[in-house]
């Protein structure tokens, strides 16, 4: 799906077509007036969405700052699930690795959810990302990536936390935290799952080695969330997990983004390597 396909769907939903573009990723989302609208790559996804403003209203019932659903259940249009957000106030300041922690640490303080929550499947992904990169990607890295998801979902199962389960936003990096005036809050919950706490952690343990992240950046998320993950014997299974759904991520958007395709062979070509520093860029 590429912006302008997005932009077809916003129409049919009712929306103007002249809605800003804010982000094309695993949705294409759009500010329109005082509403947000998401909406999603395939038909698929709507069983996400659908759980995604469950979460929500979760959220807000517990008190938790995070992105508010201006409508209470998904549209399916033109084959794309499609939700409706209320559109937050502008920033005042980006969002720093000591609120992601503090807001994180809410987030694990929840009990056990009202309704049934996934566990967090990081390499879930894979297949469908390499499915729409198609014949864009060499077969042989995607054949590899394919192999290495198996061989990570079978280590990852078998991992013994530190922390105790319950309750992860799944995707816990500082983009997906918005600072308005009334302080930060957590946005894209679609990947909110019930899981290992440690999901949460190991994001940015790889963003210090992967994507730039200042040591000291690091060092404050740690010392504001009170632990660091990187002294769990499992931390080198959930970062290597995590890496190969990263890269698989990137492959969607390479049939149609030079970019997207000169990223994805870097980031293939650092785990053929078995280089852990690699700079990778995000995307």
């Amino acid at each position: 799906m590429d912006e302008a396909q997005a932009r077809n769907v916003l129409t049919a939903a009712g929306f103007t077509r002249h809605a800003a573009l804010l982000a094309l990723g695993e949705n294409a989302v759009f500010a329109a007036g005082h509403l947000v609208v998401k909406v999603g790559r395939e038909a698929s996804l709507l069983e996400r969405a659908e759980r995604e403003l469950a979460v929500a209203g979760w959220l807000e019932e517990a008190g938790i700052p995070a992105v508010r659903a201006a409508e209470p259940k998904p549209r399916l249009v033109a084959g794309h699930p499609v939700t409706v957000w209320h559109r937050l106030a502008d920033a005042v300041r980006p969002a720093g690795p000591e609120d992601l922690a503090a807001l994180l640490r809410q987030i694990h303080a929840l009990p056990e959810a009202p309704f049934a929550l996934p566990a967090r499947d990081l390499l879930g992904g894979v297949e469908r990302w390499l499915r729409l990169a198609g014949e864009a990607v060499d077969p042989a890295d995607a054949a590899y990536l394919r192999a290495r998801r198996d061989a990570y979902a079978g280590e990852v199962a078998a991992l013994t936390p530190h922390l105790p389960p319950g309750p992860v936003h799944g995707d816990a990096l500082p983009r997906n935290v918005h600072v308005g005036p009334d302080g930060p809050v957590l946005v894209d919950l679609e990947t909110v799952s019930a899981d290992l706490r440690e999901h949460d952690l190991v994001v940015m343990a790889l963003s210090r080695d992967r994507y730039g992240v200042p040591a000291p950046s690091y060092e404050a998320f740690v010392s504001a969330y009170g632990w660091d993950v990187r002294e769990w014997e499992g931390c080198r299974v959930l970062r290597g997990a995590r890496e190969t759904a990263s890269c698989a991520w990137v492959a969607q958007h390479a049939p149609a983004n030079p970019r997207a395709m000169a990223e994805f062979r870097r980031r293939v070509a650092s785990l053929r390597d078995g280089d852990p520093e690699m700079r990778w860029h995000a995307f």
